[in-house]
């Protein structure tokens, strides 16, 4: 396939063009276009001018071109799933889950609204308050969810009256890019641009002038470096950064019912999800037999090509997080019991077993750090509130779940612990529909829901006087 930039409704060629390699075999999956700086500032222009046309169209026409987005990804799935298995390494059943979830996305934010509301309506004044679009919109995007994550962003700033400009990552830019091309006549030219590069526009896009917003998804360091340059022109930002997920599983749990369920959430995507179960600690009445049950589960897992069926992890994305999970393996070993995994395979591809590791500290870099890979540290412990303060103890604070067979008794333990979001018995779940966001070093600002969709959006207030 051709890949093209997007820039001012035109498929064009970037000012270059580089590799981008399929995880599994290591093999070059296609050439992409990357982007110049005077690029960039042609797709700012252009998208200056498209919010000047998008800003003023009526929320009913927003709200169906939104709609029509999402029929277009429903009808072009198969071939957005595939590319993005290439790219991405996913097994492609998964990648199918990504597609639709992100339509389903658009769908949800066609049936918000942004009313006006009045604050109050007496003798004397109304007050009233305004939701307007902000401008032109930066969305930086990352390896691990290349679609969905666009569609936490892409519709709430296009119902927003925004344009937008979006960078994927580049080592994942060729569904993003397809998308673009997938859409370019839907909406009027500049209102979404889509350009990529070689890890050398970021910084560009973050301090231009022209941008007003920036949503941001990736890691905590990346996230500090936006937070300090979009300041020298006092942008706005969304930042939805790292995370080391606690799972506490209580010592009422039925273990081989909730064993599938803590693996999932640790293990989904090869564990590279900013809210994946990245450390569990579990009471010691329940320990062994816990660590049992995820040993047997990752001894069973099919870790192969995505393409492949029946596979159930892929490759690790790209060769520097490769490099980064073995380093963790090997302090998982050093510093406690490796129990299944471990082993890295040799030949072609990104692979890496699942891992469990047992009897490990806390202040192991396994345990403290994000390890953002399929390396899971299993800690006991005997004392609930103890377990709590050990959780909190974490420069993070995105998500976390709380396990156990008495509802009411584990939500009282959620209560407690620090983080943006807190599951009971379930662990990852987003929904559109409901607010997102991290507390501490995992964030700034929230995703998804209303309040996701005024984040794309400036308050204004009109205060009239009656007498």
């Amino acid at each position: 396939m051709d890949y093209k930039l997007l820039i001012n409704g035109a498929l064009v060629d970037g000012a270059a063009t580089m590799p981008v390699l399929n995880p599994a075999t290591e093999e070059v999956l296609a050439d992409c276009p990357t982007a110049s700086e005077a690029q960039l500032n042609e797709a700012v222009e252009a998208a200056q001018a498209g919010f000047q046309i998008w800003k003023n169209t009526p929320i009913e026409e927003r709200r169906a071109k939104l709609g029509e987005i999402a029929d277009i990804i429903e009808a072009n799935s198969e071939d957005l799933a595939r590319i993005l298995t290439q790219e991405q390494g996913k097994p492609l059943e998964d990648a199918m889950g990504e597609i639709m979830g992100a339509s389903m996305f658009f769908r949800y934010f066609q049936s918000l609204d942004l009313p006006v509301e009045v604050l109050e309506d007496s003798d004397t004044q109304r007050v009233e308050i305004h939701r307007n679009p902000l401008g032109v919109v930066g969305a930086i995007i990352p390896w691990n969810f290349p679609v969905i994550l666009l569609a936490f962003k892409l519709p709430a700033a296009l119902l927003g009256g925004n344009a937008i400009i979006i960078k994927p990552a580049p080592t994942t830019p060729l569904s993003a890019l397809h998308l673009g091309r997938l859409i370019a006549d839907v909406l009027p030219a500049g209102v979404v641009n889509v350009i990529a590069d070689n890890n050398d526009l970021g910084d560009k896009i973050t301090t231009h002038k022209g941008i007003s917003k920036i949503s941001f998804t990736g890691s905590t360091a990346t996230g500090a470096r936006v937070m300090a340059s979009a300041a020298s022109t006092l942008k706005r930002i969304t930042l939805e950064l790292g995370g080391n997920d606690a799972g506490i599983i209580m010592d009422d749990v039925d273990v081989e019912k909730v064993a599938p369920q803590i693996f999932d959430g640790a293990f989904g995507n090869n564990g590279q999800i900013c809210i994946a179960m990245k450390r569990v600690y579990a009471h010691e009445s329940i320990y062994d037999k816990l660590v049992e049950q995820l040993a047997k589960l990752a001894e069973e897992a099919i870790v192969g090509n995505g393409l492949e069926q029946g596979t159930q992890l892929g490759p690790l994305q790209n060769k520097m997080q490769f490099d980064k999970v073995k380093d963790y393996i090997e302090d998982g070993r050093a510093n406690g019991t490796i129990v299944a995994g471990g082993d890295v395979p040799e030949g072609k591809g990104y692979f890496i077993p699942p891992t469990i590791v047992r009897d490990i500290d806390d202040d192991s870099r396994l345990v403290r750090e994000e390890q953002f890979g399929p390396v899971l540290p299993i800690i006991k412990y005997d004392d609930v509130d103890d377990v709590i303060e050990r959780a909190n103890d974490s420069e993070y604070g995105l998500g976390g779940s709380v396990w156990s067979s008495d509802v009411d008794r584990a939500y009282e333990v959620a209560k407690k612990v620090d983080s943006g979001t807190i599951w009971v018995n379930k662990h990852a779940d987003l929904q559109p529909h409901v607010p997102f966001g991290g507390i501490k070093t995992s964030g700034i600002g929230t995703e998804l829901g209303a309040e996701g969709l005024n984040e794309f959006t400036q308050r204004k207030v009109i205060n009239v006087a009656k007498s």
